[in-house]
């Protein structure tokens, strides 16, 4: 844009990205009646459907109640989990150490469709429901921008400058149905994650209430049995559950429900926003926290020392990319590249045992594995020859051994010289 804010006072049409929760629901209302606009709406299916499949028929229904022009729902589902979902498992994606960028993962793929669609209908501004103050709005306008920089991106929420109580009475007034639960909180679903914010959940000194998780069963409910699951890995892909070959989203929804049974993946994460500000963050992430402690492991199992060590690196960076709304960024091909080679021996199983909210890596096998027993066995028959120890050792340690002895040299020089000031 060429300004800060909308370029025009009017538009022939908006494409709004569409969720059917309050904040876009007031949005097709006040487009409406702020541009004088005809709204179009799009919604990615990206498998939030898990508690209701009638979802998106309800959606588009409320659309067009709302008096939109034209709604597109579009199933994502497979694009989601092959292109988006199964990178982030190769570069064991997780933000901060702890959160599998669930929600951020799923931003460029929905900015490339409304693209798309902003382009077969001629429309000249995309409109989003991203606030000022997190992540979601660096993540669509930057991908959008790239993509076609002729279109105009809209930000509603920081245009009006309403609260969200403001906008509860807003809907009101302009009889938008409100769920109930979208009262309390915001939620952002998908196949790979959940997360809420807002009400208590704004406060990080307060434990938060058990209401605010709607998939998972808490751990203390978990069933008293663990149950042992495998999984199978080709090239860093999960390909399989127990041995059976499965389609990649019908793994994620079997994998998902089997972790929401035994409590898997509660995240409450202080988190480090792309914008600077600190957030609370409560996420639920079962299938997430199931693939990447498998991959992970096996990962490890297959590569060097070194390899591990670097990959570390590779991996938090490419992470950093994707959470801070970079998914255009040449980088992300960059490390990718060096992800992907890594990832051509990440084949294997990797069993877990998933016990009230843990998932533990019991074992893993790969044709590629590293482990030696011959070598590493304390029987007698090792093939490992110990006496090598007597010439490694003192090579390995000499660099430090010296440094050592200069730095205790120093030491006594500076002593000697402070006692001799101090007569």
């Amino acid at each position: 844009m060429s300004k800060l804010g909308p370029n025009k006072e009017e538009y022939e049409k908006i494409l709004l990205m569409f969720s059917g929760g309050l904040d876009t629901s007031c949005m097709i209302k006040w487009l409406q009646e702020e541009y004088k606009a005809k709204i179009y709406t799009f919604t990615a299916d990206l498998g939030q459907d898990f508690a209701d499949p009638s979802r998106f028929d309800e959606i588009e229904e409320k659309a067009r109640n709302l008096g939109v022009i034209k709604h597109y729902t579009i199933d994502l589902k497979d694009k989601f989990v092959n292109e988006f979902v199964f990178p982030t498992i190769k570069a064991n994606g997780l933000y901060q150490g702890i959160y599998p960028i669930s929600t951020a993962i799923g931003r460029p793929l929905i900015a490339i469709e409304a693209i798309k669609i902003a382009k077969q209908e001629k429309i000249e501004a995309i409109a989003h429901g991203c606030t000022g103050k997190g992540n979601d709005q660096i993540r669509f306008n930057v991908t959008m921008r790239a993509y076609a920089p002729e279109i105009e991106i809209l930000q509603p929420l920081i245009e009006w400058d309403m609260g969200r109580d403001e906008e509860i009475k807003y809907a009101q007034h302009h009889g938008i149905p409100i769920k109930k639960e979208n009262k309390k909180y915001s939620i952002d679903e998908n196949l790979f994650g959940r997360s809420a914010e807002c009400d208590i959940l704004e406060h990080p000194e307060i434990e938060p209430p058990e209401d605010c998780n709607a998939w998972t069963t808490s751990p203390e409910n978990a069933p008293d049995t663990p149950e042992y699951i495998q999984i199978d890995f080709e090239k860093g892909v999960p390909v399989g559950l127990n041995s059976v070959t499965i389609d990649s989203v019908e793994l994620i929804r079997e994998l998902h429900n089997i972790g929401c049974k035994h409590g898997i993946g509660r995240v409450n994460h202080m988190e480090d926003r792309a914008i600077g500000l600190k957030s609370r963050e409560v996420y639920e992430i079962p299938a997430a926290s199931i693939l990447i402690k498998a991959h992970k492991d096996l990962e490890k199992f297959v590569c060097t020392k070194h390899e591990n060590s670097f990959k570390t690196i590779v991996d938090q960076r490419w992470t950093e990319l994707i959470y801070e709304g970079l998914w255009v960024d040449p980088l992300r091909d960059a490390l990718e590249s060096f992800i992907n080679v890594v990832n051509q021996k990440v084949t294997g199983n990797v069993k877990l045992k998933l016990y009230k909210g843990n998932a533990s890596v019991v074992s893993r096998e790969s044709p590629y594995g590293l482990y030696d027993l011959n070598l590493v066995t304390y029987d007698t028959n090792s093939s490992f020859n110990q006496k090598y120890s007597y010439g490694f050792i003192p090579l390995w340690g000499l660099q430090s051994e010296i440094g050592f002895q200069v730095k205790n040299t120093i030491n006594s020089v500076e002593k000697l010289k402070n006692n001799s000031q101090a007569k």
